[in-house]
């Protein structure tokens, strides 16, 4: 019913997306990696949609990696085929995963432990398939994988690569840059990006599989929303946010100098919070707001400074605010409103569980 509306007449919260930035980041992207000889495998994680699949992998519906089995099935069933569970193999989920890896043409896994690669080997596929593995590793993202200095990181490669050739079969190995969102400025985020390459090519200079001797892939995700803090740590231009979550004024409280909107935490996450001037989010348009507190449905918005001129902004004026996050953000969304020119041409619906 909201196809061909204008985004000031969308119940709201609402998270809007423009297609031309967000197909524009896509094509940039791809690009990108076409220049550098490098194969794009586009992380869904951010709008887990069919239709921005479809739209980071140039229509072709092959090559991405999911942080969920929800997601995989999800865009198994979508058509998409070639797909990488980003995330440690999941204790206690492996008959799932055997499903998936029968169903498609390519279903890859992630191992960093002995017990998990022994977990595999008792779970043989049928039909003469085999377990499409990466090891992942720790480059000082600290949040999973083995670390390339560990005693055992480099026998259990081998392990998986030698010691199960019928079984299974080692890809590659995958490291995560995550740390780079500690950082400030392009030149810090360079700096960890080399670090991180040169750690997994050491690593894999004294493993014996010659195709993993050079950097093959990359995976990733935020850019085709982009936000906030992909902005502030020089990733994007801001012209490059392809969404934004639009809500209403619903109160005035001069005594306390603010203004209620529809928007609490529910709409935007707390993602942010402490680590941006801005919040969760800024406020499009006028630097002189900012979010003063979030609740489950509420938001509150106040001046940067002096007061606040309530009549700029009367009960029902509709806002737009650039998240902070926008894997947090588009989570907390049944629905996004994709509009060219700020009208609705089309509706997303993104995948949701476990």
């Amino acid at each position: 019913m909201w196809l061909g509306a204008r985004l000031d007449a969308l119940p709201t919260p609402a998270l809007a997306v423009d297609r031309a930035t967000a197909r524009r980041n896509a094509e940039r992207m791809q690009e990108r990696c076409r220049a550098l000889g490098l194969r794009l495998r586009p992380h869904v994680k951010t709008h887990k949609t069919l239709e921005g699949g479809a739209l980071a992998t140039g229509g072709t519906r092959r090559g991405i990696a999911v942080s969920t089995l929800a997601e995989a099935r999800f865009f198994a069933d979508g058509g998409f085929d070639d797909i990488l569970l980003a995330y440690p193999l999941p204790a206690g989920r492996l008959e799932e995963c055997a499903e998936l890896a029968q169903r498609l043409d390519a279903f890859q896994v992630l191992l960093d432990s002995p017990g998990a690669l022994q977990r595999l080997r008792q779970r043989p596929l049928a039909g003469g398939k085999r377990w499409l593995v990466w090891l992942k590793l720790d480059c000082g993202n600290g949040r999973a994988g083995v670390r390339p200095t560990d005693p055992g990181a480099l026998p259990l490669a081998r392990a998986i690569a030698e010691e199960a050739p019928e079984e299974v079969t080692l890809l590659g190995i995958y490291a995560h840059c995550g740390n780079t969102y500690g950082c400030s400025g392009v030149p810090a985020i360079q700096a960890i990006a080399r670090a991180t390459t040169a750690a997994v090519l050491d690593f894999v200079a004294a493993h014996p599989v010659p195709e993993m001797a050079e950097l093959t892939e990359v995976h990733p995700g935020n850019y085709i929303f982009y936000d906030l803090q992909q902005t502030l740590l020089g990733s994007c231009q801001p012209q490059d946010v392809a969404i934004r979550v639009l809500t209403r004024v619903v109160g005035h409280y001069p005594h306390r100098n603010q203004l209620l909107v529809d928007a609490g935490w529910t709409a935007l996450s707390l993602h942010g919070w402490a680590q941006s001037p801005a919040g969760c989010a800024a406020v499009e348009g006028h630097p002189q707001l900012r979010l003063a507190g979030l609740t489950q449905e509420h938001g509150l918005l106040e001046p940067t400074g002096g007061q606040l001129d309530f009549g700029r902004f009367p009960v029902g004026t509709v806002l737009a605010l650039v998240p902070f996050h926008a894997c947090a953000t588009a989570a907390m969304h049944p629905v996004y409103y994709v509009h060219e020119e700020g009208e609705v041409v089309a509706l997303w619906h993104p995948v949701r569980g476990w």
